[in-house]
């Protein structure tokens, strides 16, 4: 009788894994950053108290009639531009019929057959360079279900239906992922997508952006996809990669020892790294989706839509191009400054004024974030402006400060007093080092004449005293020399000798 494989077993046996193809498809869904909800006036606001955000639309009161929220059909459209889907001119909303306790409805309003943003795509780097491309299948409209709550220990339910109608968009891919990397960095880009376009805020934690994962395996080469088993409303992107993980060691177990995959809805337990059976998967026709009799179809003009793309903002990948080639960075310092749209648009300010870019990059990925860090803030409560930055850069580029003095106690002085110039503070401070030959000259004599006997051993041939006397030297000056002007004349004082 042939012995059970276990996951624990399989988990390091390549020879088995590497026989199969991970096949997943995500759906990310977005909460939208409207004030009200998706077909009601009900506020959105989190961490309201229980059940306060609700009026009779939410609550499903007969003869109530829901009206479309303009702004969210804006912000949908600003997501499918941003990923090259087609928009969709003519849009009608759909009912999808189940029943959950926190769905007063009985039903939730969706877009099935037009949904506003078709196709499209997004690319997608992971670690070691390779570039995926992820197509998207649909972005559509919909409202949020409430929330249930299961207290510890408890067996009652509760229900706040706060979030319940609050503005969705669902963003599904085509199963073209096939690392669990790469669902992280697609997740991750996503985000940062989302907060660039300022159409969600991306916080995973407070449930505004969630997401499922169809997980399916295959034997490599086979053309036809395995059978999908979706783990439902991960909480953070480093869970979506870990539930990845989990599914595709748990499902080659399966056929591995003959058993078939059950397609079926499963949540992940973050703490135990596992995934557990919901339900099963319900199909298509289980929903009874019909149209939605009480929202009239909704049209977008050439005007509209042209009106929504002369607002769209620089998108990362726009400036991480921009940042390469025209301002001459690093992959990885392009990477880091376009990490969060504020930074790069602080960064694009300071290049507005200097031609020193590398040194802008500097400051900002050096000095400046580690104060951000340090007092948890955004660039946005920085009390710097770029202009400041620039000033920095002139005063070390002219050698009238060193870097070195600049980031250890200029910097923070400005920090201090945001309303002066970095001259100013820099004369105020005594920082300003001196680059005079007549000021300089003096000072090396005198360290020179204090040490005749090194001075010899030098032009010995001892070459390496030279350090020892820039140390006097810059000792003796307080540290307001400037330091490349000073090395280059103690050599010379030296030969002269």
């Amino acid at each position: 009788m042939t012995k059970e494989i276990t996951q624990k077993n399989l988990i390091t046996d390549k020879n088995i894994l590497d026989k199969y193809e991970l096949v997943v498809g995500l759906e990310v869904h977005a909460q939208l950053l409207t004030n009200s909800k998706v077909f009601s006036s009900d506020a959105t606001t989190f961490g309201q108290n229980p059940n306060t955000n609700i009026s009779v639309i939410t609550l499903a009161h007969p003869g109530t009639l829901p009206k479309l929220n303009g702004k969210v059909a804006e912000l949908a459209i600003r997501m499918g531009l941003a990923c090259g889907c087609h928009i969709s001119r003519y849009n009608i909303f759909d009912r999808k019929n189940y029943f959950y306790p926190d769905l007063p409805k009985g039903y939730q309003i969706t877009q099935d057959r037009t949904p506003i943003c078709k196709g499209g795509f997004l690319d997608i780097k992971t670690k070691d360079g390779k570039i995926s491309h992820i197509r998207l299948n649909r972005i559509h409209i919909e409202e949020d279900a409430g929330k249930s709550i299961h207290l510890e220990g408890g067996d009652e339910t509760l229900i706040d239906l706060n979030r319940a109608g609050t503005a969705l968009i669902e963003i599904v891919t085509e199963p073209d992922i096939r690392a669990s990397e790469e669902a992280y960095v697609y997740m991750t880009e996503v985000r940062r997508l989302v907060r660039y376009l300022e159409i969600c805020d991306g916080n995973m934690e407070e449930g505004s952006m969630r997401c499922d994962a169809n997980v399916s395996v295959r034997l490599k080469g086979e053309p036809n996809l395995g059978k999908k088993v979706e783990v439902k409303n991960m909480n953070s992107i480093r869970n979506v990669q870990r539930a990845i993980d989990h599914e595709f060691v748990r499902q080659i177990t399966l056929i591995e020892n003959g058993k078939s995959i059950t397609s079926e809805t499963r949540t992940f337990d973050a703490d135990l790294g596992q995934t557990f059976s919901m339900r099963e998967k319900e199909e298509m026709n289980d929903y009874r989706y019909f149209p939605e009799p009480d929202l009239a179809p909704f049209i977008v003009s050439e005007e509209y839509l042209a009106g929504i793309k002369a607002k769209m903002p620089p998108l990362p990948a726009e400036l991480f191009e921009k940042f390469t080639t025209q301002y001459g960075l690093s992959e990885y310092d392009a990477g880091v400054l376009t990490d969060e749209k504020n930074i790069a648009l602080y960064f694009e300010a300071i290049c507005t004024k200097t031609s020193n870019y590398k040194a802008a990059s500097n400051w900002l990925m050096g000095a400046v974030k580690y104060h951000l860090n340090k007092l948890s803030i955004d660039i946005s409560d920085f009390p710097l402006r770029p202009e400041s930055i620039v000033e920095l850069i002139e005063l070390v580029d002219s050698n009238k400060i060193s870097f070195s003095t600049a980031s250890s106690k200029l910097f923070s002085a400005m920090v201090e007093n945001p309303a002066l110039t970095a001259n100013h503070l820099a004369e105020k401070l005594n920082l300003l080092q001196e680059s005079d030959d007549e000021a300089i000259l003096p000072i090396i004599e005198e360290v020179l004449a204090k040490n005749p006997e090194k001075v010899l051993a030098y032009q010995k041939g001892n070459k390496n005293l030279l350090g020892m006397f820039m140390g006097e030297v810059m000792q003796a000056s307080k540290g307001k020399l400037d330091p490349k002007k000073a090395n280059e004349l103690i050599r010379k004082a030296l030969e002269k000798k």
